[in-house]
């Protein structure tokens, strides 16, 4: 796989957001990374609406809709740590992970994200990354390989 994490894609927050500024900034980095167009929030929200995506483990990995994939131009992440933390629906969410996959890409990086987020280490290991230098280097061995 091609990189999809970029270091300019991963962000720390020491406080919180609500899931609509979480979700926000997800796309915001992945437009900026020039993997998707303008439209790809409003394709986020429109699944949000339909299914939470919630993945337990204090992640949650917003995508837009297979109804929208015209609005994904290249396959990215982005990352955001939220060290105050999100209501995301009513669970506590501190890492926010935008996906686009080009194409099925997106099953093979939403299950490496899945893998790396079952293990309670490694999402200590996540947590306790001190700048998004630190950060990407912990997640870019994962989602990069």
């Amino acid at each position: 796989m091609s990189d999809v994490l970029r270091i300019e894609s991963v962000r720390i927050h020491p406080g919180s957001a609500s899931r609509e500024e979480a979700m926000k900034e997800a796309a915001d980095l992945l437009q900026a990374a020039g993997s998707v167009t303008a439209e790809y929030f409003s394709a986020m929200q429109q699944r949000e609406e339909t299914v939470s995506t919630y993945m337990g483990n204090e992640l949650a990995i917003p995508h837009g809709t297979n109804e929208t994939k015209q609005a994904i131009l290249t396959s990215g992440l982005s990352v955001v740590r939220y060290d105050g933390g999100v209501d995301w629906g009513g669970e506590p969410v501190t890492f926010v992970v935008g996906i686009a996959g080009k194409g099925d890409e997106h099953l093979e990086i939403l299950s490496q994200i899945a893998i790396l987020f079952s293990e309670e280490d490694d999402v200590a290991r996540l947590k306790a990354a001190s700048s998004p230098d630190e950060l990407y280097e912990a997640l870019s061995g994962s989602v990069n390989a």
